[in-house]
């Protein structure tokens, strides 16, 4: 497996940058990850931390070296996520809860599935067009899916999250069968909200990874003005050509059993050393609930 990958985080005119990317990889199998701390609540850094640092750990967990059930494992590891938060707050003694968006998608047998909650956006771009992108939750996003007018609605105001007292709805995606040279960006809010799709997909499309992301992302610095949101970005080129591309990663060196990551394994202030199994147990049993009470209403 080899891909091209390029991930850059600018902080705009917010006081603090609570945007967290990483992404992960065994020998045949590459996991991408990207979380957006909301602002309101408190800690949305750590929220976003420990969001990424559980799917990493899940995935070290369960990668040997391949994830046998994708989507149960996207599910289960967002769930456990989502515990993760809740468990930080509760040990904590907090009043609120941190929340936090997240998009992750994981890649292995050349396909592609991924799962996102919140606003922070998957883009897949082939041949140089959009091919598809997540909808967001937000009210914002679900009004204009049914044909109704947005131009009243704060984009900002989401209907679900990680970190919320409530359980967090969620999307999974895929299979997508990939192609040599598709491009796949997660991305923040701070892009799209003033970068439109168009302009993502021709100029993701137009130069290396190194080149198009950061152009990307100074564009959208410039428009969002001095109170520009943070703009984070981790971009991914399916089966690059080595002649062009310097940031091209050949799994083909890691060794069976072995685990590569850019995600940070703990923070000072964090209290999650590994990840709970506790917690792991408790997501894999609720997504385990929901799809017997599916397979029995369908029956």
């Amino acid at each position: 497996m080899k891909f091209s990958v390029y991930q850059i985080s600018r902080q705009g005119g917010r006081e603090r940058n609570e945007d967290r990317m990483g992404y992960a990889y065994t020998r045949e199998s590459g996991l991408f990850v990207l979380a957006d701390g909301m602002g309101g609540h408190p800690e949305g850094a750590m929220a976003a931390q420990l969001a990424l640092q559980t799917f990493s750990a899940y995935f070290q967990k369960t990668a040997n070296p391949t994830v046998r059930e994708v989507p149960d494992f996207l599910s289960s590891a967002l769930m456990a996520a989502h515990h993760q938060i809740i468990r930080y707050a509760a040990e904590k003694g907090m009043l609120d809860t941190p929340r936090t968006t997240l998009v992750a998608a994981l890649m292995e047998r050349g396909q592609m599935h991924w799962v996102h909650c919140g606003d922070s956006r998957l883009y897949v771009v082939r041949d140089g067009a959009l091919l598809t992108r997540t909808r967001d939750h937000s009210y914002m996003e679900q009004q204009a899916h049914m044909g109704r007018a947005t131009e009243h609605i704060n984009r900002n105001i989401l209907f679900t999250c990680l970190g919320s007292p409530a359980k967090p709805v969620f999307d999974l995606s895929g299979p997508l069968s990939l192609q040599q040279g598709d491009r796949v960006l997660l991305c923040s809010d701070g892009l799209w909200g003033t970068v439109s799709d168009d302009e993502i997909a021709v100029e993701l499309s137009r130069h290396a990874l190194e080149h198009s992301v950061p152009d990307l992302v100074e564009t959208a610095l410039k428009r969002g003005g001095p109170r520009c949101d943070n703009v984070t970005v981790l971009a991914m080129e399916w089966e690059t050509a080595e002649a062009y591309q310097n940031s091209r990663v050949s799994t083909d060196d890691v060794e069976d059993g072995f685990f590569a990551s850019t995600i940070q394994s703990g923070t000072p202030d964090s209290t999650m050393d590994d990840l709970d199994d506790a917690a792991i147990e408790r997501s894999i049993a609720e997504i385990n609930a929901a799809i017997r009470r599916t397979a029995e209403k369908n029956s």
